[in-house]
């Protein structure tokens, strides 16, 4: 590493970055001057002299001319050139070595060739083999405790120049890719029990659902290198397997996507039939793995062996289990191996019997890493104004909006106030300067004029003046439904600080504690970006394909015409919305659209009497408007104002002279209020509007008629139709090339979660465009987040830790001191759980309505108090286990959580109110399993809205939160405060903390916190004769005593209890309403019922009314047992404590 980075490629005296070409001109400089040296002074060296560079320049070369040389002529060389000090000023400077060793070395590692960095990473195999995966000095899995030095590279703030940066984040990606890898090959390995068989060969023991045995493999296809390069261009190969396994996992495997990874492994086991794997035991010599390869799927054959290609068409079935798919192999790993089979070694490509796939979300790493190999490769065009930013030099507020030269001075900040006394209170520190003083014409939207950025601008003195203009922008039509959707959030002013410093030119970074608005602040920039610039396109990124929805919702919601939004990826099936924002979905979106439009054409047409088929194209339409619309219009002008200098009485002209009456019968009526002359021009004008606006929208989709192909209209819409687009940022890494050859162009990104992406995550946004002339058009970086959160996930501890890989673009940027908004109004939680949290923020207050609303005044039904902690003891004398590695629970917590769940639905809360979150994932596993147990299938339980982790939560809420801590004996990774924040943000109204007080009360991290949940008492506090919901306001003290649990087994008992109370109230009810029919209808009917009176689905086969029978006799065993099935909870810990006594 330090010889990497002695030479790294840059100037030493500027810093600037050098290009292959500039490192190569420097080695000859000095190999030129070493000759030149030698052929004036050293005669005895003439053959070195005069030798051709490319002969002489490597190691061996070098030292056959300078190894046999003594010490005295190596040292005379060496200071001839300043690499030592001459014998005159030895005594000044003595820290130099002059020892035979050092000189040699000095004189050959400076002058012999230095290899590309760029050569050797583009002629290194993306895929790791067995001999990095398994390598713990390049791959460490063992836990990692910050202390000691390891051999890996770093992100720290600084970064010598971008290709420093990108190698950087390439080693790590790579490494942490890897690391994932090696997890689940040992998992579908020691699934699959490979055993060695009687004969010698494998024998698969077990199986994995991730992982099948390969029945056959042969290389297919070796092409030619390209010119200039020393690997196959191409190299394919055939893989069959046996599918004879379940339905659902046969049909993953047939569903394998073109550019799928796989990997390709040999084990020859030297275990014998029958012997039991430990997970404790080294893996690779337990099942005898020898070879590990990767590959990327082409696609499945079909019976005569051709590819089945992905498109519209139904794939086709194929018969039998046997399947066979085509696949790519890395070239540069295939050379690598045919070179060592040449020279003796085993060809590996002969012995595959394992493949392995890898879940679709976790197998992007390829992709990742070729978009930052080629980003290596090509001229990164980073934004002047972000350059410096980025690799951490230089003053960290210099792109901020109020530094930057182009500051806008007016902005129209569209309908971001709800009023003018809401803008009056959005700036506190300016005056404000209205230009009317009528009433009536003060509404949004406001056109603000910031003086101080004038000023700024002319070199005058600042003053703090807002010079407001409200404006009425053009009516759209005579239609309600061409009114404009307005916003109705009351932003405060650090929202208002945050929106304004988005719509500016430059870096803005938003930090959003939890509840803030973050996504609302985001949605009203991108609203505005739309309004103020319609030429200009903004790029939305997000870390999670729920962020990226949910933000597309309330985007969807705001006056931003449909057509011009598009969201890319495969997350847009989960937007909660009939229409459909994928690439195809758009064009389909703008097929329909325009054939509505030229159904109105028709209409208008139809309205004028004018003869001909002028609403057959967007063409013919564009004629018609030409030609017969706006000379209409401009004749309907000319006439209205001639007419009005000679009547006296013109409030009747506009109505007479309109030519288009009939088109707009369907308009409310009057269309014309007769009022005055100018007030009926208006709504004319509105109306021509309208019109005008249907041919425009005509004239943009006219590309659509000319452009046949789906691919190539849906390439269209995203290069110049859409404005508002929208991706995650690993579809960004993934896309990058194909974005850039079609084009693509945006003018402002703005990412949502960016403290939750990683580093290259972040950066790939900002080059998924061509440079223009050398430069970047990107104007605006708006950030939002929380790195008081939690940040990227990183699995291998010292990647985390010693490497630094789960610090996001974000947070670097504001250690290194880049100023930021910081929202400071929570609007979620009630105040008082909202300080379990707050202290982690510089200020941070409540917004009114969390303190005044109905919703947040009253108390919780059945709870004493709103938030709790409640300390869990051992349970039979078991606290936290371990059942396999790192697989935590505590089934003390997991009951206790789901009896107060139970609770909680027997008073009436709504399950979808309630979720359940622990922060391990095997207590996620035991308290889902004790949910199916205990009432999963109970209609009048049930199951909660979640039962998730802590950190798969984030960016998630919900009104009351049950949460497990888990462990019993060390505090573990809730250490961590950024864990801490995330657990104690997701309630809105009740939080009930499940814990051992004893382990983390003494943690210093977590104090802040648990000095507030120690306050109260750490037994359960209920009040089970209420109902949900209650009366009771939150500070009142309860009219009845409170019930006090003294542990799990009691809260049990409990539960059970009042379950049965509410059990035998319910049957008594039921047959009190059974008793004015007294029909008498069999248990068990031997006919089927239909499932709707109206229904008319008997049927005549006997075997399905026997299996109907069955299910019947099932479904009422069912019945008899939904009442029943909670007792086990009560008996199971009856017989428990019986046993311990």
């Amino acid at each position: 590493m330090l010889k990497f980075y002695a030479r790294f490629e840059i100037n030493e005296e500027s810093g600037d970055p050098l290009t292959d070409h500039d490192m190569t001109q420097l080695h000859y400089t000095k190999i030129t001057s070493l000759q030149k040296a030698v052929f004036a002074k050293f005669p005895d060296l003439r053959s070195f002299a005069l030798a051709n560079v490319a002969s002489v320049d490597t190691r061996e070369a070098l030292y056959k001319h300078f190894g046999l040389l003594s010490q005295e002529k190596l040292r005379s060389i060496a200071s001839y050139l300043s690499l030592v000090p001459s014998k005159e000023r030895e005594k000044e400077e003595n820290w130099y070595r002059y020892d035979i060793d050092f000189l040699r070395e000095l004189l050959i590692s400076r002058h012999e060739r230095r290899a590309s960095q760029l050569e050797e990473l583009n002629e290194m195999p993306l895929y790791p083999t067995e001999e990095i995966i398994w390598n713990e000095s390049i791959v460490p899995t063992e836990y990692f405790s910050g202390e000691g030095c390891l051999a890996l590279p770093k992100l720290n703030l600084q970064f010598l120049t971008l290709h420093d940066y990108l190698l950087r984040n390439f080693n790590l990606f790579r490494l942490e890719s890897t690391y994932e890898i090696r997890q689940d090959i040992e998992d579908a390995v020691s699934r699959l029990s490979p055993w060695r068989a009687e004969d010698g060969g494998v024998y698969f023991g077990g199986w994995a659902r991730m992982a099948q045995p390969i029945t056959q493999f042969a290389v297919v296809e070796v092409a030619k290198p390209n010119i200039g390069e020393k690997r196959p261009s191409r190299v394919r190969a055939d893989v069959t397997i046996n599918l004879s396994v379940r339905k659902e996992i046969k049909s993953e495997w047939e569903n394998l996507r073109k550019h799928d990874v796989c990997f390709l492994i040999t084990v020859k086991p030297q275990n014998l039939i029958g012997t039991k794997y430990s997970h404790k035991l080294p893996f690779v010599p337990q099942v005898g793995l020898t070879t590990v390869r990767g590959c990327e799927v082409e696609g499945m054959l079909d019976s005569n062996g051709r590819v089945i290609e992905d498109g519209p068409e139904p794939r086709p079935i194929l018969p039998g289990d046997t399947r066979t798919y085509r696949v790519w192999l890395d070239c540069n790993q295939y050379r690598i191996d045919m070179d060592n089979a040449s020279h003796g070694g085993e060809d590996v490509y002969e012995s595959f019997n394992v493949i392995m796939r890898r879940k679709p979300k976790e197998n992007n790493f390829k992709a990742v890493l070729e978009t930052i190999r080629e980003l290596m490769n090509t001229e990164c065009v980073v934004p002047d104004w972000l350059h410096d930013i980025i690799l951490g030099y230089g003053d960290p507020g210099a792109a901020r909006y109020s530094r930057m030269p182009n500051e806008i001075a007016t902005m129209d900040f569209n309908d971001t106030f709800l009023d003018i006394n809401h803008l009056k209170n959005s700036f506190p520190q300016y005056e404000i300067k209205i230009s009317t003083d009528e009433e009536s014409k003060l509404v949004r939207p406001f056109r603000l004029t910031f003086e101080d950025v004038l000023a700024k601008h002319n070199n005058e003195s600042i003053k703090k003046v807002i010079k407001v203009e409200p404006h009425v922008p053009p009516s759209r039509g005579p239609y309600k439904a061409n009114e404009p959707k307005k916003n109705q959030i009351p932003f405060t002013p650090t929202q208002v600080e945050a929106i304004r410093a988005g719509m500016q030119p430059g870096l803005t970074l938003v930090v959003g504690p939890p509840g803030t608005g973050k996504t609302d602040v985001a949605v009203q920039i991108i609203s505005n970006l739309y309004h103020n610039f319609p030429n200009q396109r903004t790029l939305i990124v997000t870390h999670s394909n729920q962020a990226l929805n949910q933000l597309f919702e309330k985007i969807m919601a705001l006056d931003i015409d449909e057509r011009h939004l598009l969201r890319l990826g495969h997350g847009e099936e989960a937007l909660e919305t009939e229409k459909d924002f994928s690439r195809y979905g758009r064009v389909n979106y703008v097929l329909a659209k325009r054939l509505d439009l030229l159904m109105e054409v028709q209409r208008l047409q139809e309205s004028l009497n004018v003869k001909g088929d002028v609403a057959y194209t967007c063409e013919t339409a564009g004629h018609f408007f030409m030609y017969q619309i706006l000379t209409r219009w401009e004749r309907f002008e000319t006439r209205s104002k001639q007419r009005r200098k000679t009547e006296n009485d013109s409030a009747f002209i506009i109505d007479e002279e309109f030519s288009f009456h009939k088109f707009f019968d369907n308009a409310p009526k009057p269309l014309f209020k007769r009022n005055t002359f100018e007030e009926d021009f208006e709504i004319a004008r509105s109306c021509f509007r309208y019109i005008e606006r249907i041919f425009a929208q005509l004239e943009e989709f006219r590309a659509f008629e000319l452009l046949r192909s789906g691919l190539d209209r849906s390439k269209y819409l995203l290069v110049k139709e859409a404005k508002v687009i929208a991706m995650t940022c690993t579809h960004a890494a993934l896309k990058r090339r194909e974005l850039v050859d079609m084009g693509f162009k945006y003018d402002n990104i703005l990412m949502e979660e960016s403290a939750q992406i990683l580093e290259i995550e972040t950066f790939i946004p900002l080059l998924l465009q061509n440079p223009q002339d050398g430069y970047n058009r990107l104007k605006r970086w708006i950030m939002i987040g929380d790195h008081h959160q939690l940040p990227p996930v990183i699995k291998n501890m010292a990647f985390q830790k010693y490497s630094n890989m789960e610090q996001s673009l974000f947070a670097r940027f504001v250690r290194l001191g880049v100023p930021t908004v910081d929202l400071d109004g929570q609007g979620r939680a009630r105040p008082s759980i909202c300080n379990l949290y707050n202290w982690r923020y510089k200020k941070l207050g409540n917004l009114a309505h969390v303190e005044n609303s109905p919703e947040y005044l009253i108390a919780n039904a059945g709870f004493l108090y709103d938030f709790q902690l409640i300390n869990v003891e051992d349970f039979n004398g078991v606290g936290e286990s371990e059942p396999s590695a790192y697989f935590y629970q505590n089934l003390a917590e997991a009951e206790y959580c789901v009896a107060v769940f139970m609770y909680m639905r027997l008073l009436g809360y709504p399950a979808d109110k309630i979720s359940i979150l622990t922060t391990y994932n095997g207590q996620k596993h035991l308290i889902r399993d004790v949910i199916n147990i205990r009432c999963a299938s109970n209609p009048l339980i049930g199951r909660p809205n979640k039962v998730t982790t802590v950190d798969k939560y984030q960016g998630q809420q919900n009104d009351y939160i049950l949460l497990s801590l888990v462990k019993t004996r060390a505090v573990g990774h809730l250490r961590d405060a950024r864990r801490l924040v995330v657990a104690m943000s997701r309630a809105r109204l009740g939080l009930y903390v499940f814990a051992r007080v004893s382990l983390f009360k003494n943690c210093f991290e977590l104090t802040p916190a648990f000095a507030q949940l120690m306050q109260r008492p750490l037994k359960l506090q209920l009040l089970p004769q209420e109902h949900y919901p209650t009366e009771r306001l939150n500070n009142a003290i309860p009219s009845t005593s409170s019930m006090e649990i003294e542990d799990m087994p009691h809260m049990a008992k409990f539960v059970y209890d009042y379950y049965i109370e509410k059990v035998s109230g319910i049957k008594e009810s039921q047959k009190m309403w059974q008793k004015p029919g007294m029909v008498q209808t069999p248990n068990n009917p031997s006919y089927k019922i239909s499932t709707h009176p109206g229904a008319d689905d008997d049927t005549d086969d006997e075997e399905l009314n026997q299996m109907d029978g069955e299910q019947e006799n099932a479904k009422e065993e069912n019945r008899e047992l939904k009442f029943e099935i909670i007792k086990n909870l009560v008996e199971d810990l009856t017989s428990e404590n019986e046993d311990n006594d």
